[in-house]
């Protein structure tokens, strides 16, 4: 089968299609309803009960859900959770970032200005959707490392796109897509710029709605709890709610070689989703414990996950997959980590997840899966998580649970009915296949 191109792949991605047709949906509904704008209040119900999530809450109705993985490092059993953001209503975690910077500036947007926000792609697909809904301008200032399957869907959902190539000196683009805000808001005072790097909502969604919902969905006891960092806010979040509700919990911050989001030196930085090119204002003095991975790292344990347990995610969640590995090998006492996998792999099918773009970038697999067995993978907990992208039941005659080999990707397909599409992978693109740098 051909490669898939850019084109291609959006068309695979069917958690966008129908969160563009959804958004669609919503805004004929709402026109002919009011009989013009929309502006301001809870965001309009969505067809699949996601409005809730919209809304700004975060229900225990609305879950995203938790897989279970019974694992093996070095031969020593160990229990991995992993959250799956994908499922959320806008396919990662920064829908539930957006809900909030949303509600936090719509009394101060003009309908006819709207709003402008730098993104690497999650919070930019999420924001044009909320700006769509409310027939709201959204402009999203990204740059080349920017998914070509997010950006379509930004000018999807009616969103405009600046792309920013100028390198910021510092391993990445960020600081130049700033600058490009700081203009625009010179020459257009009214624009709105939501700013995710220091509003405190962007940390207040994730204290008080993913870290808690969390907490709720996995068993009591002491627990490493990894979340990946790029503004910081969602790490931030954590640490607040941790702080505040004391949970058995070992809370570790994940962060990639090259970045400077928790301190340290700057340097090239491949992947986008993880990493900033300047310390996080939400974690002014850095965070402690945390962990360093490299993209080899992160895009050998999205590969083997892919492999041996069928779900497809993204590459932030690789990363902090890869670092639950490296704790649990750093002591025999630490049995159970849950991991906050913020997106899945539909929106890295033409990097993490194609040979071409792997060969470009000269990203060979690591060791760091060897002696790494997945001896079960129990998705029971599906059963109350509502909002799934496409999800449905667990087979009840499983339990929800099955032992994991090597399937193929139609066999990963056919048994995780109950994950996110965004999670799975189907398709047979070459750069989906092993090879010899697998």
């Amino acid at each position: 089968m051909a490669r898939l191109l850019p084109w291609q792949c959006a068309l695979h991605s069917l958690t966008l299609r129908r969160l563009i047709v959804e958004v669609g949906a919503v805004i004929v509904t709402g026109l002919r309803r009011k009989g013009g704008r929309r502006r301001g209040g809870a965001l309009p119900s969505l067809s699949d009960g996601r409005s809730e999530l919209l809304s700004g809450g975060t229900p225990r109705s609305s879950a995203t859900p938790v897989v279970s993985l019974d694992i093996s490092v070095d031969d020593i059993p160990r229990t991995l959770w992993l959250k799956l953001e994908s499922a959320n209503a806008f396919g990662s975690v920064k829908g539930r970032t957006a809900v909030a910077l949303w509600q936090d500036v719509v009394d101060r947007v003009d309908p006819a200005i709207g709003i402008i926000e730098s993104t690497s792609g999650n919070l930019g697909l999420a924001l044009a959707a909320v700006a769509a809904s409310h027939q709201v301008p959204f402009t999203a200032v990204v740059d080349p490392k920017t998914s070509g399957h997010v950006i379509e869907g930004i000018r999807a959902l009616g969103g405009t796109v600046v792309m920013v190539d100028r390198p910021d000196g510092a391993g990445g683009y960020l600081l130049s897509r700033l600058d490009y805000i700081r203009q625009r808001l010179r020459a257009e005072p009214f624009l709105v710029w939501p700013n995710q790097y220091t509003n405190p909502a962007n940390p207040r969604a994730h204290s008080t709605g993913t870290a808690p919902e969390l907490r709720a969905q996995i068993p009591e006891g002491r627990t490493t709890v990894l979340v990946a960092v790029s503004t910081g806010g969602t790490l931030a979040g954590f640490r607040d709610f941790v702080t505040a509700s004391v949970p058995d919990w070992e809370l570790v911050g994940v962060d990639m070689t090259g970045s400077v989001a928790l301190g340290g030196p700057h340097g090239r930085r491949v992947l986008s989703g993880i990493g900033a090119s300047r310390p996080s204002s939400f974690l002014p003095g850095g965070f402690r414990p945390a962990v360093r991975i490299t993209p080899q790292e992160a895009v050998s344990v999205c590969l083997w996950l892919q492999e041996t347990a069928g779900l497809g995610v993204g590459a932030s969640s690789g990363a902090v997959i890869a670092a639950a590995l490296q704790l649990f090998r750093a002591t025999a006492r630490r049995t159970r980590a849950a991991c906050l996998c913020a997106d899945g792999a539909d929106r890295y099918l033409g990097t993490v997840y194609s040979r071409h773009w792997r060969q470009q970038q000269r990203l060979t697999t690591t060791g760091i899966t060897d002696r790494v067995k997945v001896l079960a993978v129990d998705r029971s907990s599906y059963g109350a998580a509502q909002g799934s992208a496409g999800a449905v039941d667990a087979d009840p005659s499983a339990g929800g649970r099955r032992s994991a080999g090597a399937p193929s990707a139609g066999a990963c397909a056919s048994d995780t009915r109950a994950v996110p599409e965004s999670a799975v992978l189907t398709y047979s693109d070459p750069g989906l296949d092993p090879g010899p740098d697998r």
